[in-house]
């Protein structure tokens, strides 16, 4: 015998399983476990961040007015662009975590 497990359900989808159920002449525990084994074969494609491409760029637009607002205007460009460099890559000890970048070869 399988094991009981429990599940909380709202209302209005305990009466759709009710209704699934009914509609196939299943008490609603087998409803519930055919719908779950139905959710667990359904393939679905994983949302990244990467097969969204507008959201990165607009991502990349905001984050460059951020940065042009907190670099002091009176620095060097050269100074500007190394501090812009350095607020985009973030400090070492974390870029290897970072996931939006391609691993580096040590």
């Amino acid at each position: 015998m399988d094991p009981v497990s429990a599940v909380r359900l709202p209302a209005d989808v305990t009466a759709e399983v009710d209704a699934w159920g009914e509609a196939r002449e299943l008490s609603r525990s087998e409803a519930i476990r055919r719908l779950v084994e139905i959710g667990l074969t359904v393939k679905t494609p994983a949302r990244t961040a990467a097969s969204k491409p507008d959201r990165k760029l607009r991502a990349q637009e905001l984050a460059t007015k951020v940065i042009e607002k907190i670099i002091d205007p009176a620095a060097l460009p050269e100074e500007q662009a190394q501090r812009r460099r350095r607020l985009t890559k973030g400090p070492t000890e974390f870029r290897g975590a970072r996931l939006d970048q391609p691993m580096v070869k040590k």
